[in-house]
């Protein structure tokens, strides 16, 4: 197995119209914002707009790590409070048998070390998928997709399900042929899949100390794993995917274990285009830390309206030790600020970070 890549400021080359493609991108989301917040007389988020789990937990991170991977947060052994959202990708507040790709938000609280530039607080956020890579690999296809979902922001519910319905199929017989449509799944057509049981992928690089890594959160304890696969019966149910994670986060403690996959080759692991999958047998995922949680009711209007309106969740919130690396990170930073932003003053919500621990909710 080669040595990780050391990071320097070269591993990322910034592309000639990157400063247009992202203007377009921050015209766009505030397009959905401005029309779910007039149809909603509140305002959501631009992506991600609908949680359907809220936890509190805490992150582990191991002792006795190899030098490699004992960067930045993972240095030193110790907890962490830690906050997690698990969500669904549009920015419109949906029927649960519209089936879309499962996100998932990790905030872990009190975090020490050089901040990146205009990162609040004292926090690190990772946002992952469930799936291991990005479906644009560029911003220009960022825009192109993301305009396929704007257009679809504020059409009839009833057609979107029906569509969420046809797309399923295709995937399924695209899959059967031996491949893959991740447009067909960010349209739709994803398996409705429990959120509980997926393992979920940052997709984009991040700095990891002296290295470049990607990372994964992965079903570590029963209670995860036997979730794994099972499709959410969503007939009749609009919020099905919160009413059964709210459920079965009650019947006992989970752990995930958060694993860090080091850059060894970027021409085989490249920074700049996250659809290429960095292939585990070339830099195989160990695992780092892990995330325990609680048993607990998985969402509660009370625990969704601190962190849906009160918090943001930001690949650019954190220590220069993890900065996000690629034109799809760059191109996330200024509409991650300016949906939060748009939140804060359409509903008057002061928006803020956690500053003692997820216990605290403050």
């Amino acid at each position: 197995m080669q040595p990780p890549v050391r990071y320097s400021p070269d591993v990322e080359t910034e592309g000639p119209d990157e400063g247009r493609v992202i203007d377009e991108l921050l015209e766009t989301l505030r397009d959905i914002m401005e029309t779910t917040s007039r149809d909603y007389g509140h305002a959501v988020r631009s992506v991600h707009a609908k949680s359907h789990g809220i936890l509190r937990g805490e992150l582990e991170i191991l002792p006795g790590l190899p030098a490699e991977l004992s960067q930045g947060i993972f240095a030193r052994p110790g907890r962490h409070g830690a906050i997690i959202r698990i969500s669904t990708n549009p920015g419109d507040l949906l029927h649960d048998s519209i089936s879309v790709p499962r996100g998932l938000a990790l905030k872990v609280i009190g975090v020490e070390g050089p901040r990146l530039e205009g990162a609040e607080g004292r926090n690190q956020d990772f946002i992952f998928v469930n799936g291991p890579v990005f479906t644009a690999p560029d911003p220009q296809t960022f825009l192109k997709n993301l305009k396929l979902l704007a257009r679809t922001t504020d059409r009839a519910e009833w057609a979107k399900r029906g569509l969420s319905a046809v797309l399923r199929g295709a995937e399924r017989i695209v899959e059967a042929a031996g491949g893959e449509s991740a447009t067909l799944k960010t349209l739709g057509g994803a398996p409705n899949v429990h959120p509980l049981g997926e393992t979920y992928f940052t997709q984009t690089p991040y700095r990891h100390g002296d290295h470049v890594a990607k990372l994964s959160l992965q079903p570590a304890s029963a209670s995860l794993t036997r979730h794994s696969g099972q499709v959410i019966d969503t007939r009749g149910r609009p919020d099905a995917i919160r009413e059964t994670l709210a459920a079965d986060m009650q019947t006992g403690d989970v752990v995930w274990n958060l694993r860090v996959q080091l850059c060894r080759d970027l021409d085989r692991q490249p920074v700049e285009d996250p659809s290429v999958l960095w292939d585990e047998a070339d830099s195989p995922f160990v695992t780092v830390a892990r995330l325990h949680v609680p048993a607990q009711t998985g969402w509660t209007e009370e625990a969704a309206e601190l962190v849906d309106d009160h918090m943001r969740f930001s690949v650019w919130t954190g220590i220069q030790d993890h900065r996000p690396l690629g034109a799809i990170n760059r191109a996330r930073r200024r509409p991650y600020r300016m949906s939060a932003d748009f939140r804060q003053r359409f509903n008057g919500c002061p928006i803020h970070e956690p500053i003692l621990t997820a216990e605290a909710g403050t």
